[in-house]
Formats: C-alpha cells, structure tokens, sequence
C-alpha cells in the first residue's frame, strides 16, 4: 500500500534525503545528548508575542522535539518524495520554503482566531518542519491518481493513498495543538499550489541559491541509481515463486508484444497513427493468478487491426502525465481501458 510513489528509494531525490537525514539526527541529538538544549528549540508563540525573540520562529519550526512525530512526518516525507522528481529540486525547495513561511504567519493568525473565538489560549504548538509536512498533502490528493488495492469487510475500499493518509491522521492525533499546524499547513499548501496572490513569484529559492547547494550538497545526499531486483530465492514460498514466474512470463509476453506492435506500427500508413494497441497488453494482467500453458516469447499470434479510436480526457492525459509517463503511453493506457484511470494507472505503474 505504500507505494505510491514507486519503488525507487531517494534516487533522484536528494533535498527529501537531507530532510530525512539531518532533522532526525539532530532530535536524537537533543532528547538523548543534549536535553539541556532543547528549550531553545521550543515552538512558542507566548515568547515571540511577549519577550520578542523572533528566532523562534526559525529554531522551533525546524527540529521536532518527539520522536513520535520525527517518525511520522519521515514516512511522509519519504512517501512525498514523487514531487522532488516531478518538479525538480529547486521547484520543490520552493514549495517547501513558501509553505513554511506561510504557515509561520497563519500559525499566529489561528492562534489569535481561538483566542478570540473559543478564548483558547495558544501560547506552545508542536515543533518541527509539520506545516510544510501537511501542506504537501494538497498536491498529494490532487495530483496523486486514487488506485483501488483491495475492499475491507466488502466495502470499505483500501486505496494506494490510504496508508499515507492514516499515517497523517496519526500525526494529527500526537498532540493537543496540532490541528494548529496541520490547518495552517494546509491552507498554505492550497494558496501555493493554486498560486493564490502570485506567492509563487515572492516565496521561491532564488536560482544562484539552488545552483550552490546543487553543487555542495547534492554530491552528499544524492541517491545510487536502483538495481533490477535479485530473483526469489529458495526460502520462499511457492506461492511467491509461483507469482514471480508468471509475472516474468507475462513481462516477457508484454515485451514481445511490444515489438512485434512497433514493428506493425511503421508498416502501416500514417492516417492510422500507428499507435500501440494497448489491449493486447491487459489481458495477462486481468487472468493473472489464473492457470494457463506456457507461451514462449517468440510464438506469438498475428497482430490484430486496430480498434476504432476512442476519444480520451485531457484533464486525465494531463495527470498521467505529471506522474512522468508519456504522452502517447497515457492516451493509449487510457484509451485501452475505456477512459477508466484507476486501471490505467495501475498497468503504467507496474509496467
């Protein structure tokens, strides 16, 4: 359920692996070296409204000071990590810049709001990078397509987001005053993703800025470049050798498909498009699990003429396409599978 954002580890997100790294290093630092430092890192309003000590809006929305939500805002940061490779470092730098300073003023404004509202008095909220955290859940919901994994009781639906929003909830539940933080995280997500008063132009990470730690850091936190995966050894089970070898017998199918496909697509005249016919691909994956002979790679049927065009969505082209496939994959994923995106998605993922 956790994979929603593939399986590739940090590679190519180098910003996500530092913000992994080096605020979780520094909360053990504190709670298990040096307790004595930590009240110079505490996230108070009563301080920055009463005694003027501005820093704290730097110190204490850096470090988090539990380790329960060090661990939580982790997973979503490793889980966000698709929008480091979507938009580029600089691009995501600055969406994480302009939601924290954003967030820093609404934190204020709400805490005003319950004053005055409910005459809750708001002086210490939770430390951390948490508004930035939360703010990420905006594009994450809609950007991010909704896959169908499996149905709870019959019907409750299990979702390939449903893990990464129980682990928010659970982030949203470590303290008193976190709904604070998490509903100026959010809001602040929505007036920068939406561009709202043009805060993309003032809150952004200069380019010579970007360039320099392109050239220091990234050398440090770039990730290696992922390995095809070994074969299951001899400890597993035969059910997970028996889906390995099918799943290997239905890539090698896809692969010769494709060929043959590629190789009919340019003798064929150019009014047909010579696209790819995607449903030649999906019927292995709908009777996977199912027994069936063996198909050697190289006996493979007469390619079939090509079913009529179906007309596709833009707006659904255009997300699959901000998850990095193509735009002739999307059109033909989508068009394979009668518009419907959830399977779309879930054939380009896996293939």
């Amino acid at each position: 359920m956790f994979t929603t954002t593939g399986s590739r580890g940090l590679y190519k997100a180098p910003l996500s692996k530092s913000l992994l790294l080096l605020p979780g290093a520094l909360t053990m630092l504190l709670i298990l070296g040096l307790p004595q430092y930590q009240k110079l890192f505490v996230y108070s309003l009563q301080a920055v409204k009463q005694h003027k000590q501005v820093w704290r809006l730097v110190s204490g929305r850096l470090i988090c000071l539990d380790v329960k939500d060090t661990f939580c805002s982790s997973l979503l940061i490793y889980n966000f990590r698709i929008f480091e490779r979507r938009f580029g470092s600089r691009k995501f730098a600055s969406f994480l810049f302009g939601t924290w300073v954003l967030s820093g003023l609404l934190d204020f404004l709400l805490a005003e709001t319950f004053q005055f509202c409910f005459e809750l008095q708001v002086d210490v909220l939770p430390a951390g990078l948490l508004g930035p955290v939360f703010a990420l859940f905006v594009p994450f919901f809609c950007s991010i397509p909704r896959v169908q994994v499996t149905q709870l009781l019959g019907y409750i639906s299990i979702t390939n987001k449903s893990l990464v929003y129980i682990v928010g909830l659970q982030l949203l539940t470590s303290s008193a005053y976190m709904c604070v933080v998490a509903l100026s995280g959010l809001i602040s997500g929505l007036l920068y993703y939406n561009n709202a008063l043009a805060v993309q132009r003032f809150l952004q990470v200069p380019r010579w800025l970007a360039r320099c730690c392109s050239v220091i850091l990234e050398p440090l936190f770039s990730g290696t470049e992922p390995q095809a995966e070994a074969p299951v050894g001899m400890g597993a089970t035969l059910d997970i050798q028996r889906q390995q070898r099918m799943d290997m017998l239905d890539q090698q199918l896809l692969l010769s498909q494709l060929a043959q496909f590629r190789r009919n697509a340019q003798q064929q005249q150019p009014q047909e498009g010579g696209l790819l016919n995607w449903n030649r691909f999906f019927p292995g994956l709908r009777h996977r699990g199912q027994n069936r002979p063996h198909v050697q790679p190289h006996l493979q049927q007469p390619a079939q003429p090509h079913p009529p065009d179906t007309p596709v969505a833009e707006e659904q082209v255009a997300r699959l396409m901000e998850m990095g496939f193509s735009r002739v994959d999307a059109q033909e994923a989508l068009r394979a599978s009668n518009n419907d995106i959830n399977m779309a998605t879930n054939f380009l993922l896996q293939h």
